[in-house]
């Protein structure tokens, strides 16, 4: 395996890792999961966080909506099949960003 494939499967492992422990967070501070009906809440300071909350979080609501819609509404594997590459792109683009900051932090730190 070439260290440009190992780089981007961390890179997707770190996005779907922050948009779970986002997903997570909210859940447990709020009691209700993530959606992004965030998004149209009225504008109060939360909604301005929402939009950066919803950048980091999507792959997690996706990937959530998708399971639970194959098992409430028995939708068709090629409705999963395309969710899931939605969500590991979105996952990999965040995944990156968040290396990047890391790699960063530790340039600065160093």
């Amino acid at each position: 395996m070439s260290p440009e494939s190992v780089y981007s499967l961390l890179t997707l492992a770190f996005g779907f890792a922050v948009a779970g422990m986002l997903g997570t967070f909210y859940q447990l501070v709020t009691t209700r999961p993530p959606s992004f009906r965030l998004l149209v809440a009225p504008a109060t300071p939360s909604a301005v966080v929402a939009l950066p909350f919803l950048i980091f979080t999507a792959p997690f609501i996706i990937m959530r909506n998708t399971i639970r819609g194959a098992q409430i509404e028995d939708r068709n594997f090629g409705f999963a099949m395309l969710a899931t590459m939605i969500a590991g792109i979105w996952s990999l683009l965040s995944g990156t960003l968040v290396v990047k900051v890391i790699e960063t932090l530790g340039t600065l730190v160093a």
